[in-house]
C-alpha cells in the first residue's frame, strides 16, 4: 500500500480557515441577538431562544475551530517525477493522483485573507478538472509551482 504524502500546507491555514468559518458565523450571532430581544415582542418561548443560542454555540465551535483543524491535519501533497500527490477530506479522505504528463498549467493565486498571512494557493490544471493545493507559504508556493511546471515539459522526443 502507498504511503500518504509528506508535505503539510502551512499551519497558518488553520487560522485563514477560521477566519473564512467564522466571518458568516458572527453575522448569525447578530441575528440570534436581534431575535433574542424580539422574542419577548413576538411570544417566543425561551426554551426556543436557548436552543437557538445551544446550536450557535455549538456551530461555532465546530466551524470555526474543529473543522480547521482536522482539515489542516488531513491536508497533504507530494511531488514525484510523474505524478503529483494529493490528500484531503474531513470525513471523507479523498486521495488524488495527478500525472505529469496530463498538467497543462500551473498558477499560484492569492486573495486579500491569504496575502495577509503571506499564503498562496497552487493551481494545477489539467484538460479534465483543475486541483489545488491551498495556502502554501509564499516563497513555497512559487518554488513548487516551478517544480511542477518544469516536471510537466515534455520533450518532442517523448512524445
Amino acid at each position: 500500500m502507498r504511503q500518504p504524502p509528506e508535505n503539510y500546507i502551512a499551519k497558518e491555514a488553520v487560522k485563514v480557515w477560521r477566519i473564512t468559518a467564522l466571518i458568516p458565523t458572527v453575522i448569525l450571532w447578530i441575528v440570534l441577538i436581534v431575535l433574542t430581544f424580539l422574542a419577548g415582542k413576538f411570544s417566543i418561548p425561551v426554551w426556543v431562544v436557548l436552543v437557538a443560542w445551544a446550536v450557535m454555540a455549538v456551530d461555532t465551535y465546530v466551524t470555526g475551530f474543529l473543522i480547521p483543524a482536522i482539515k489542516w491535519r488531513r491536508w497533504r501533497y507530494q511531488v514525484f517525477e510523474q505524478e503529483i500527490d494529493i490528500q484531503h477530506g474531513i470525513l471523507i479522505i479523498k486521495r488524488t493522483l495527478v500525472p505529469m504528463i496530463r498538467v497543462q498549467h500551473v498558477d499560484t493565486k492569492q486573495g486579500p485573507l491569504l496575502k495577509r498571512f503571506k499564503l498562496a494557493t497552487v493551481t494545477i490544471s489539467t484538460a479534465a478538472t483543475t486541483h489545488e493545493i491551498p495556502a502554501l507559504l509564499e516563497e513555497e508556493a512559487s518554488a513548487l509551482r516551478d517544480k511542477i511546471s518544469q516536471l510537466a515539459r515534455v520533450d518532442e522526443d517523448d512524445v
